[in-house]
């Protein structure tokens, strides 16, 4: 079988006529078999979304034969299995919620540093680095002397930079996340409360082990990402992660050796959240989940 191909794509630019982009991006997506999710705002659109070769060259094909959205360019990679269940076009307030609606990348943003030249800023004795993301993704892998702000969600950011940085005394920043849409936000955040010098890694995390040889490398880890994938290395290739089904969190081989794990059930992140009567239904699905495959039938939300 021909691999699956994994788009990954965002733009912030003003749209209209939400509701129609999003019947006519659903219809699209499930003549096409794609599965995924799209969210569409009125500062633009963000997603990631998975298919066959053609299914994938169709929707961004529709996408681009607009103005809006013609030099979309979208990060590509493969894997062998679906690694989504399901196809979403979401209407949304933000494409990606900081929670500050003055915030625009379109008419500010902090200046891009391709992969190549990352290594060079973050030798810079001056840059602080900052990892934009949240806890539950730094967990499995960041660049080494990042600070991790410890939030648990990309809104806890600003109340985050407004505790804990100061421009006199930061005077270059240097910021990364996932594929760098969280980032063209929190630049432009940073740049109105009046940081001078702020940079992030184009294309983001991805883009850097795409591109950026292990050898040579000065990230550490695993880069999460938000599909069954749970987690890819250098060359995108996935790691060995897999989902709590409780709590959602990314599950390392060594948490899956932990006593608090239980398949299905729960891991070290949720087992004293989660009640008896709860336990009793996951293992219950679990079962037959395990009844489904030894029959050849697929279950929905099984992964195994």
């Amino acid at each position: 079988m021909s691999p699956i191909v994994v788009a990954a794509f965002y733009k912030f630019v003003p749209l209209q006529d939400l509701e129609g982009l999003q019947s006519s991006l659903d219809a699209l997506c499930m003549a096409e078999g794609l599965r995924g999710i799209i969210l569409i705002a009125p500062e633009g659109i963000n997603g990631t979304v998975a298919g066959t070769r053609a299914g994938i060259d169709a929707l961004l094909g529709h996408l681009r034969s607009g103005p809006a959205f013609a030099d979309l360019l979208p990060k590509e990679s493969a894997c062998e299995r679906m690694p989504f269940h399901r196809m979403k076009v979401r209407l949304k307030k933000e494409i990606v919620t900081l929670g500050v609606p003055e915030v625009s990348p379109r008419e500010r943003v902090g200046t891009y540093v391709p992969p190549a030249r990352w290594n060079d800023l973050l030798a810079d004795p001056e840059v602080l680095l900052v990892d934009t993301r949240n806890v539950y993704e730094t967990r499995l892998g960041t660049f080494e002397g990042a600070v991790d702000p410890g939030i648990q969600n990309f809104s806890d950011f600003p109340a985050w930079v407004r505790q804990n940085l100061d421009p006199a005394r930061h005077r270059k920043v240097a910021m990364f996340c996932t594929g760098g849409i969280r980032c063209e936000k929190a630049t432009s955040f940073m740049l109105q409360e009046g940081f001078e010098s702020v940079f992030h890694l184009e294309g983001g995390i991805l883009k850097y082990l795409e591109e950026v040889p292990k050898e040579t490398s000065r990230w550490r880890g695993d880069c999460f990402v938000f599909d069954q994938r749970v987690a890819l290395d250098h060359g995108l290739a996935p790691g060995d992660h897999t989902l709590c089904f409780g709590c959602q969190n990314p599950i390392t081989p060594a948490d899956r050796q932990s006593p608090l794990f239980e398949a299905g059930v729960c891991c070290p992140y949720c087992h004293a959240q989660v009640s008896a009567e709860t336990r009793a239904g996951r293992r219950e699905r679990a079962r037959q989940m395990e009844l489904a495959r030894a029959r050849g039938a697929a279950h929905i939300g099984d992964d195994a």
